[in-house]
C-alpha cells in the first residue's frame, strides 16, 4: 500500500453534491485531508436532468475540497444511483484445455466473458459479482484458483444501468475538468464504509436513504446477492411535509431535520410549531404530532418496499442474522430504528462510517449521509482483478529468475533514498473490478448541512 496515495470520492445526489479527499494514515485508517459540499439542483432521483447546473456544483464542492487539502483533484471515484439501475443473475463457463490448477487468469476471463451477456436494449454492465463457481463436477466453490479442472462454472451478480444516464453522469465529470476513475454503485460503496465483514458473512441487509433514492444490498456469505433502487427518499418526504403544512420547501426541510420523527406515537399532542408567516402574514403553527404523521405514512411506505424487496430474495429472517442497517441521510430521522424493527422483522441499526476513519479535524463526515462518499475514498484502495494477476505474475517471474549476484551484509547496504511524496491527487484502482478481493440527533451547526 503507498502511504502517499490520495483518493478523491465524488458523491452526485439528489439534494447535495460532495467531494471527499483522503489518504490511509500508518495504522491503515482513512484520513481525511478536505471535504466540499455543494446544493444539487441539476439532478432528481440520482438523475442527471440538467448538465450545466450539475456542473457548476460539482466544481464549487470541488474547489472548497481543493482549497483545503491543498491539491488540485484531477481524478474521482463517482457514485451512481437511480431507478435505472438493475440487477440479473446470470451463468458462464469456460473449458480449459488442460485440467491443470486454474489461474487467476483462467477467473478473469470466465468474468471478462460475462460483460458480454445480452442485456435490455439500451442498457450497459456497470459491475459484474460472482456467486459461486462450479469446478467440473464440485459446486459451491468460493474461490476456484488453485484447483485442478477442466471446466469453470460461474453463477454471477450482474448490475446494470441506463447508457444515456452514464453518458449524461460521465458528460458532468468531464466537462467540470475531472477524470473518472472508477464508476460505483452507491449502496455498494456505502457497504465499504458501514458493514463488517462478520455482517456480510453471516446475512445481512443495508438501506441507504438518500435524498432522491433509498438503495438497497444485500449480503450473504461474504456476497452480495441482491441489489435494488427505490425512487423514493428523504426529498419525498420533504415534498410530503410542504404540501400537507402548506409551507415553503426550506421551511419543510427544516420542519423534518428538527422536529422530525418517524413514529406518530412518541409525540405530544400538546406540542406545536411556530412558522414564521410570509410578508405581512401571522405566524403559522403546525402540529408536532400531525407532523409526524406525514412523516410515518411515507416512511412506511418505503419501509414496506424494503420489506418486499427482503422477500424477494427469498431469504427468510433467520438467514439473516445481522438484520437491517439503515444509513444515508434519511437514517437520521427520529425513531426509524423502531419503525424499521416493526414492518421488517429484522433487528435495525444505524450504520456509521466511523470504523474506517481516523483522526480528522472534519468530523461532521462520520455522520451516515456521508457513508457513500466514504465508501467511494475507501474503494480506491481495493486491488483490482487485473493487479492480482500483474503482481501474481511478477511474483512467478521472480521466482523463476536465475540466481542473482550475493547481496552486502546488513551493515553494507546504503540506505534507500525515502520516495517523493505524491500530492498529485490520482485515485488508482477501484473497486469493483476488484469483485474477488477477500480482504477485509441531528446536531450539525447549519441548517444547509443537516439536509438529508
Amino acid at each position: 500500500m503507498n502511504p502517499d496515495k490520495i483518493v478523491v470520492g465524488l458523491d452526485i445526489g439528489t439534494t447535495k453534491i460532495c467531494c471527499l479527499v483522503g489518504r490511509r494514515n500508518e495504522f491503515g485508517k482513512l484520513e481525511i485531508l478536505g471535504m466540499g459540499k455543494a446544493n444539487s439542483e441539476g439532478v432528481v432521483r440520482g438523475t442527471v436532468q440538467n448538465i450545466d447546473k450539475t456542473v457548476e456544483a460539482i466544481r464549487r464542492a470541488v474547489k472548497i475540497a481543493e482549497d483545503q487539502a491543498n491539491i488540485d483533484i484531477k481524478v474521482v471515484n463517482v457514485g451512481v444511483a437511480g431507478s435505472h439501475i438493475r440487477s440479473v443473475q446470470r451463468t458462464g463457463s469456460i473449458t480449459r484445455t488442460s485440467d491443470n490448477e486454474i489461474s487467476l487468469a483462467d477467473v478473469k476471463r470466465l468474468t471478462d466473458d460475462m460483460h458480454r451477456h445480452l442485456i435490455q436494449p439500451g442498457d450497459e454492465i456497470l459491475h459484474v459479482m460472482p456467486q459461486e463457481y462450479t469446478v467440473d463436477y464440485e459446486k459451491g466453490v468460493q474461490d476456484p484458483v488453485g484447483m485442478n479442472g477442466v471446466r469453470l462454472e460461474g453463477s454471477f451478480h450482474l448490475i446494470t444501468a441506463q447508457s444515456q444516464a452514464i453518458a449524461n453522469l460521465k458528460k458532468c465529470v468531464s466537462r467540470a475538468g475531472l477524470q473518472l476513475d472508477e464508476l460505483i454503485l452507491q449502496p455498494l460503496a456505502s457497504s465499504m464504509a458501514v458493514l463488517s465483514d462478520e455482517e456480510k458473512e453471516v446475512g445481512v441487509v443495508l438501506v441507504d436513504i438518500g435524498g432522491g433514492t433509498t438503495d438497497i444490498a444485500v449480503f450473504k456469505d461474504h456476497v452480495i446477492r441482491h441489489t435494488a433502487v427505490l425512487p423514493f427518499g428523504g426529498a419525498i418526504v420533504t415534498s410530503d411535509i410542504k404540501q400537507g403544512c402548506a409551507v415553503l420547501p426550506a421551511q419543510a426541510e427544516a420542519l423534518k431535520v428538527k422536529f422530525g420523527n418517524a413514529v406518530a406515537q412518541k409525540t405530544s399532542e400538546d406540542e406545536f410549531i411556530s412558522i414564521p408567516g410570509l410578508r405581512d402574514r401571522a405566524p403559522k403553527e403546525i402540529s408536532r404530532r400531525n407532523l409526524a404523521h406525514i412523516i410515518e405514512a411515507r416512511m412506511e411506505e418505503i419501509l414496506e418496499l424494503v420489506a418486499l424487496e427482503i422477500e424477494r430474495t427469498g431469504y427468510s429472517h433467520t438467514d439473516l442474522p445481522a438484520g437491517l442497517v439503515i444509513t444515508g441521510g434519511g437514517a437520521q430521522l427520529q425513531e426509524l430504528r423502531p419503525l424499521a424493527d416493526l414492518l421488517t422483522g429484522l433487528e435495525t441499526r444505524l450504520g456509521l462510517p466511523n470504523e474506517h476513519l481516523g483522526k480528522s479535524k472534519i468530523e461532521v463526515v462520520k455522520s451516515p449521509m456521508y457513508a457513500t462518499t466514504v465508501g467511494l475514498v475507501l474503494a480506491g484502495y481495493r486491488p483490482s482483478l487485473d493487479d492480482r494477476l500483474a503482481r501474481r505474475l511478477e511474483a512467478a517471474d521472480h521466482h523463476h529468475a536465475a540466481p542473482t549476484a550475493p547481496q552486502p551484509r546488513a551493515d553494507e547496504r546504503r540506505p534507500a533514498a525515502p520516495k517523493p511524496k505524491d500530492n498529485s491527487g490520482g485515485n488508482g484502482s477501484g473497486l469493483f473490478r476488484s469483485i474477488f478481493d477477500k480482504a477485509k440527533g441531528l446536531l450539525i451547526d447549519d441548517f444547509d448541512d443537516k439536509q438529508y
